[in-house]
């Protein structure tokens, strides 16, 4: 039978795809169904017909999965951040387990059973909900032009207004309603991504979950002060009533930063470079504990480390999970106190700082350079001396260090053949000179820190061809209700391994 545009059709779920969508057939012609999850009986109305197979949008779902919960957020199917979130979260943890074993068996081309193998149980979180430590909330106007902060809706740039987003800090309602408060009573005007007129573009907040400290960055369209170091900025004005929206915000338990970030370009980029502060400190602090990843329920141990962000700072936004991921790849690492170790990717330095405290040398790699002065005074306070830092494209740096150590322009032979290199790269994974650098210098571990198992799957394969092997797999959950997963790889040099045998 030929299905066709605007057709109903009742169909099962019987799976689920790397994006959250339901999988089902009717009649062999596979349907993919938004919001719809493993287990649901649903009618679908099909909005986009391909020869054998159709995407459906969920009309009603007529017998409800087991695994089906009620969503705690009232825009959920609007928004494109919670794909899970009507789905249990025990369910949940299920599915991003398959979803990494899936894409390393389909993408990287690894045997089943070696993928059952080297794969641990995914680390949940205790609590789903209110995990987030940064939020960024796009302004705009609503059809009766008052200003209005949200999100967007899935693949739009239409703002669902929502000041209570039930995965963020529960500060950022009060801290938003001031923001919206003050601009109707100012008539400060929104940013119009068409136009491209408007003052205020987003709202970042940012909070220290263990030092309770708050930050707001205002991202603005405005040019005024341009190049002033932004020690003398709080003598400018860059907001009408600039004082009074200050007085408003002081006021908050915790408030510790307030700035302005400059961003006059027509991007999707949210933050401008250039960021100015109006009231308080240029960065709050947090602190990260080790925990022991081989005893029930993850206690902490001795080690902390306290850190300085930056509005513009790489920090995982999950503190509760980051604990448990950075303790994960301490323990893939396997130092012993005298190892050389390359972090790429490093942001301000949380897991260098981490490896320093158990290895000889760290070396740090980061693209902004706001990141790594952060990362060179977080190992300053946090009394570090053996890390350093450069600024720069990893898959940049390390050739380039590579090729002057080799060619005896610099001397470094631990650089040169590090033991473990730690790379956490961002979602679009290692640039190929990064890891053709990386199979060069021939170190003992390599550990991959990814965001997106489809791009780790990919750079596995090619650093397994080039003579290493999976040891260990271990996703953890750092993004509750939506589909994202981070997993922690541990791979070890065959060639190594030859010489210990030997």
């Amino acid at each position: 039978m030929a299905y066709k545009k605007n057709d109903y059709l009742t169909v099962t779920i019987e799976d689920m795809g790397s994006g959250g969508e339901g999988i089902g057939k009717v009649e062999g012609f596979t349907l993919f169904v938004k919001d719809a999850v493993i287990g649901d009986t649903a009618q679908v109305k099909l909005v986009k017909v391909k020869k054998n197979y159709a995407y459906a949008r969920l009309e009603k779902v007529l017998t409800p999965s087991p695994y089906r919960v009620e969503p705690v957020c009232s825009t959920y199917r609007q928004c494109g951040g919670c794909q899970l979130q009507v789905l249990s979260y025990e369910r949940q943890l299920v599915f991003k387990q398959q979803k990494v074993r899936n894409d390393l068996i389909h993408i990287g081309g690894f045997a089943p059973e070696l993928v059952d193998q080297v794969m641990e149980p995914i680390i949940g979180m205790d609590n789903p909900l209110r995990y987030r430590n940064k939020a960024q909330y796009p302004v705009g106007t609503d059809r009766e032009g008052n200003p209005v902060a949200g999100f967007y809706a899935g693949r739009t740039h239409s703002i669902i207004p929502n000041i209570n987003c039930c995965l963020g800090a529960e500060e950022n309602e009060e801290i938003l309603r001031i923001i919206l408060d003050y601009m109707r009573e100012y008539k400060v005007p929104a940013y119009d991504e068409t136009t491209g007129q408007g003052l205020i573009r987003h709202v970042l907040i940012r909070k220290g979950f263990c030092s309770g400290e708050l930050m707001v960055c205002l991202v603005i369209n405005h040019s005024q002060g341009k190049g002033i170091p932004s020690q003398k900025s709080a003598q400018k004005e860059f907001l009408p009533g600039q004082q009074d929206l200050l007085d408003r915000l002081t006021k908050l338990p915790g408030m510790t930063s307030i700035s302005v970030s400059v961003n006059t370009e027509r991007t999707n980029v949210i933050m401008g470079e250039e960021i100015h502060i109006l009231w308080g400190q240029p960065t709050i602090s947090d602190t990260i504990h080790v925990r022991d990843m081989q005893k029930e329920g993850y206690p902490l141990t001795g080690r902390e480390l306290t850190f300085h962000i930056s509005p513009l700072s790489f920090y995982q936004v999950n503190p509760v999970q980051t604990e448990k991921l950075y303790s994960l790849v301490l323990e893939y690492a396997g130092l012993t106190g005298r190892e050389t170790v390359w972090d790429l990717y490093c942001g301000i330095g949380t897991i260098s700082l981490f490896l320093a405290g158990q290895a000889g040398k760290v070396y740090g790699v980061e693209i902004i350079p706001q990141a790594i002065e952060d990362a060179r005074e977080n190992a300053r306070e946090n009394g570090i001396a053996n890390a350093e830092f450069w600024v720069g494209k990893a898959e940049e740096v390390l050739p380039e260090f590579y090729e002057k150590l080799s060619g005896g322009e610099m001397s470094g032979a631990d650089m040169l053949h590090p033991d473990v290199i730690v790379v956490d790269p961002p979602r679009k994974g290692c640039d190929e000179a990064c890891l053709d650098t990386m199979l060069k210098m021939q170190p003992e571990r390599i550990v991959y820190v990814s965001c997106d198992p489809a791009t780790l799957a990919r750079d596995l394969k090619v650093l397994c061809e080039g003579g290493y092997e999976i040891g260990r797999v271990r996703p953890t959950d750092m993004f509750g209700n939506s589909v994202h997963v981070e997993t922690v790889c541990l791979l070890s040099n065959r060639k190594s391994d030859m010489k210990v045998r030997l």
